[in-house]
């Protein structure tokens, strides 16, 4: 039996990746994939199959997941197996850490989120992943209630600035570019490896 494994979310592969090799931790790591954010319930479902099969053989299981729109379902499953997960609701307040996300929702409550990964992936993820490039009126009714983009960026990449700005163009927002780097997330997964 191998000691710990991660069971993380595609949108953290590269983020938990550098962690675990800079901070030499022996986990094995399994990715599931962040176009489930498109249909919640399939995370659970999925992370579900994958910690089921993989507890026989580790002692220690670590999700490295928010809660992602699941509404609570996730506990229950983390529980059965008897896995621990990374604190916080989703990668965005991880990433921000816990006071910038708090201040940015209690004072631009109309705030929406990117990270390296969703400005990447933003034309797979958003536009085609929600329909927007087959039905462009849904843009108004799924964003139209936004005020700011905000990205929570990781490597500061000249290309992905420049896309963050495409993105905020597309929807008509303003843009502002926090380097928050890896935020809480590497703390918060030693709270849970080194502990």
């Amino acid at each position: 039996m191998s000691s710990t494994a991660f069971v993380i979310c595609g949108a953290l592969g590269a983020e938990v990746k550098d962690i675990v090799d800079r901070r030499g931790w022996d986990v094995d790591i399994y990715g599931v994939s962040a176009m489930l954010h498109l249909y919640p319930t399939r995370i659970v479902e999925e992370l579900t199959e994958k910690l089921r099969a993989l507890r026989p053989r580790y002692e220690r299981l670590v999700v490295v997941y928010g809660d992602c729109g699941t509404n609570g379902r996730l506990d229950p499953v983390l529980a059965e197996v008897g896995a621990a997960r990374v604190r916080g609701p989703h990668c965005y307040e991880m990433l921000a850490g816990a006071d910038l996300f708090h201040q940015v929702s209690e004072e631009k409550p109309g705030t929406f989120f990117l990270t390296d990964w969703l400005v990447r992936n933003f034309d797979r993820a958003v536009v085609r992943g929600l329909g927007l490039d087959r039905d462009p009126d849904l843009k108004s009714m799924l964003f139209g209630n936004y005020e700011a983009v905000m990205y929570l960026r990781q490597v500061p990449i000249p290309r992905l600035a420049t896309k963050a700005g495409e993105i905020a163009a597309y929807l008509g927002l303003p843009l502002e570019i926090v380097d928050v780097g890896l935020g809480e997330l590497e703390t918060r997964l030693a709270e849970l490896v080194e502990a």
